[in-house]
């Protein structure tokens, strides 16, 4: 890596507060708020509004869209495929 032209990588910790997880990890984002962590050091702190601890898909509460249904209450009301005159 050339020198100076990087941003400095380092740890930061992402918080979601809507499931209260948070993870230490590495990466370039910044951020001016501090939270002190398990190990006893300050590191900075983004707050996200998502994670793998409060999403859908990951938690097991996502909802299974019934398309079919749709298509059909869609045909009943307009019905089939009208053909071109």
């Amino acid at each position: 890596m050339k020198p100076g032209i990087h941003p400095e990588y380092r740890p930061v910790v992402f918080r979601d507060r809507a499931a209260d997880f948070a993870l230490l990890t590495r990466s370039t984002a910044t951020s001016d708020k501090t939270v002190e962590w398990e190990d006893g050091n300050t590191y900075p702190v983004i707050d996200v509004e998502i994670s793998s601890a409060s999403h859908p898909f990951y938690t097991g509460t996502q909802r299974v869209l019934d398309t079919a249904g749709r298509v059909e209450r869609f045909e009943r009301r307009y019905g089939r495929g009208r053909s071109n005159q």
